[in-house]
């Protein structure tokens, strides 16, 4: 349940007008009374003997107590309360209590005799408005102070009460709610979502990755929107607005919105904090190894996208500094908008779910130090730049892997969240890692067939030995290792990894204690996945067949057929 103090006004006929009207877009329905402060105000819903005007006067009466000059110029209340979509539809009767409890807990009508007036409105089944006069029975003015944090509270126990969805306790860091005009607008117009939604997200993408304010507005533009930019006299650029070119008012002029009001971290000042040059960390991607020539540019982004998000979790694990670690978060999600604007068709969907709910848990009070976080910010420009994956071969695979790393990093950020008591981005951040796990058992579907199938070709006695390492490396994680059903694939990864000149059991060793297996719905998928970052190992193919002629013509063991790739369906783009 939602409560929502608004802007205080002048006119209490105003907003009765409103409140018993049709709506802006012919949303409001049977537009009635649900209670009042003596039970007997008039209503002009009900009853065909009562106006507004009537209503208005009464709820104004207290204002005769004051001489005209002593009267404040503000003195309308409105509070609106609504209800979660997959909340029951209450009764009137259950509104009015609802209306009673909140009037008590934000001062306005404390039940001490000389309260102030109100009245609350139902015109919709999913919220109530509640209107009152901000001078009390005996001229006073009521104790309001923080009404907006009181009346939260007390939406919480209301949610318990009646057995509600519970909402997390916000911070005031969240971004602006669709008002109920957007929302039946964006049906009327059979809308995804509405056009300030759709905005926020096409804003977000183009933040992603962006290394200057003209690059961000160039992107703006080339994804069709319409944009207004505000210059100041010395010919700095002061703040901008965006509107989709079909979104019209009446007069047929586009809605623009200005960035802070889609979200407080897409004003314009807020963007370029995220353009700060140079970072405090080694360089690890791009540069740490030498791309194979076999990577198309997709697949190289996602092994660097990969090592950014593990560089990301050691800050998120070990370091003390919140900025530091705040950047990394908001910069996940510039990588997952950049991954759902790019992802193949197949894992778009929950890749675009991902990134919409990790929106919530990439803003809070915690200032970003966002020169801390220019690894993860490069990768999502690598994403931009490498265009649309078709999810096949290394480039479906190097998805997986950053897939798997990033279900890691959403995890890591809830917890990060929930030990700074910040309920609502720890509640997003854990519904964005189940997406992500949504999204990388879609696009790990096809690797890891490959693997499976690889690994299952090994000789029995290579098998044994395989799992000798394991057991010598993992003693305590190995039953559970071999019994998986990625056992196969792990065992031809540490083959591949065999001979490439690697140790499997040093690398064994050190996948398990980088981080916690806990969370890992299958603990060998986890570790081959590290170990094909660790040891630089294609993430689909088989090491080049000239390895294998190499290794055959020498007659080493080990050597092995590579196996073909599969030949797979295009997947359409969009």
């Amino acid at each position: 349940m939602i409560p929502r103090i608004h802007q205080q006004g002048s006119r209490t006929i105003g907003l009765l007008h409103y409140l018993y009207g049709t709506g802006t877009h012919e949303e409001h329905s049977d537009p009635h009374l649900v209670a009042s402060f003596d039970n007997m105000a008039p209503d002009p819903g009900r009853d065909p003997q009562a106006t507004k005007k009537a209503l208005a006067q009464v709820l104004d009466e207290p204002l005769h107590l004051l001489d005209a000059d002593q009267r404040p110029d503000k003195h309308v209340w409105h509070c609106s309360v609504r209800a979660a979509p997959d909340d029951p539809v209450l009764t009137d009767e259950e509104w009015g209590e609802i209306a009673r409890r909140m009037v008590a807990s934000t001062g306005i009508d404390p039940g001490d005799g000389a309260a102030c007036r109100w009245a609350a409105v139902r015109h919709a089944d999913d919220h109530i408005h509640i209107i009152a006069t901000l001078v009390r029975e005996d001229g006073r003015r009521p104790d309001h102070h923080r009404s907006g944090q009181r009346a939260q509270a007390e939406a919480r126990l209301i949610e318990a009460d009646y057995g509600l969805r519970r909402v997390q306790p916000g911070d005031g860091t969240a971004a602006t709610r669709p008002t109920s005009a957007e929302r039946h607008k964006a049906e009327r117009q059979d809308r995804e979502c509405t056009a300030r939604e759709e905005l926020r997200e096409e804003v977000r993408r183009a933040v992603a990755g962006a290394t200057s304010t003209q690059e961000f507005l160039d992107r703006l533009k080339n994804a069709g929107l319409l944009v207004h930019t505000r210059t100041l006299p010395s010919g700095d650029l002061q703040g901008y607005k965006v509107a989709l070119p079909d979104d019209r008012n009446k007069d047929k002029e586009p809605i623009y919105y200005a960035g802070s009001t889609l979200a407080p971290d897409l004003s314009l000042p807020r963007i370029q904090e995220r353009f700060a040059t140079g970072s405090t960390q080694p360089e690890t991607i791009g540069n740490e190894r030498p791309e194979l020539p076999s990577r198309s540019a997709p697949a190289a982004a996602r092994r660097t996208t990969t090592h950014a998000a593990w560089a990301a979790l050691l800050v998120l694990d070990r370091s003390g500094d919140d900025g530091m670690a705040s950047a990394q978060i908001a910069a996940t999600g510039e990588v997952l908008d950049a991954l759902a604007k790019t992802s193949a068709f197949h894992t778009r969907h929950e890749l675009r779910e991902a990134a919409w709910a990790f929106e919530r848990a990439s803003r809070s009070h915690t200032r970003a130090e966002f020169r801390h976080a220019q690894d993860l910010r490069r990768a999502a420009r690598d994403l931009v730049r490498s265009g649309p994956a078709l999810g096949r071969g290394e480039d479906g695979a190097g998805t997986a892997m950053a897939l798997d790393m990033l279900v890691f990093l959403a995890v890591a950020t809830a917890h990060w969240h929930a030990q700074r008591h910040h309920a609502q981005q720890a509640d997003a951040a854990r519904r964005a890692a189940e997406h992500l796990r949504a999204a990388y058992q879609q696009a790990a579907g096809e690797p890891l067939t490959v693997l499976r199938e690889r690994g299952r070709r090994i000789p029995p006695s290579l098998r044994r030995h395989h799992a000798t390492t394991v057991r010598a490396a993992l003693p305590e994680l190995a039953d559970t290792v071999l019994a998986e059903p990625g056992w196969d694939a792990l065992a031809a990864t540490l083959a591949d990894a065999e001979r490439a000149g690697h140790n499997p059991h040093a690398l064994l060793s050190e996948a398990a204690t980088q981080r916690e297996l806990d969370t890992a719905d299958s603990i060998s998928e986890v570790l081959l996945w590290r170990l094909r970052r660790a040891a630089d190992l294609p993430a689909y193919d088989a090491p080049p067949a000239r390895t294998h002629r190499a290794q055959a013509a020498h007659g080493q063991p080990g050597a092995t057929r590579q196996i073909p790739t599969p030949s797979m369906p295009r997947t359409p783009r969009r």
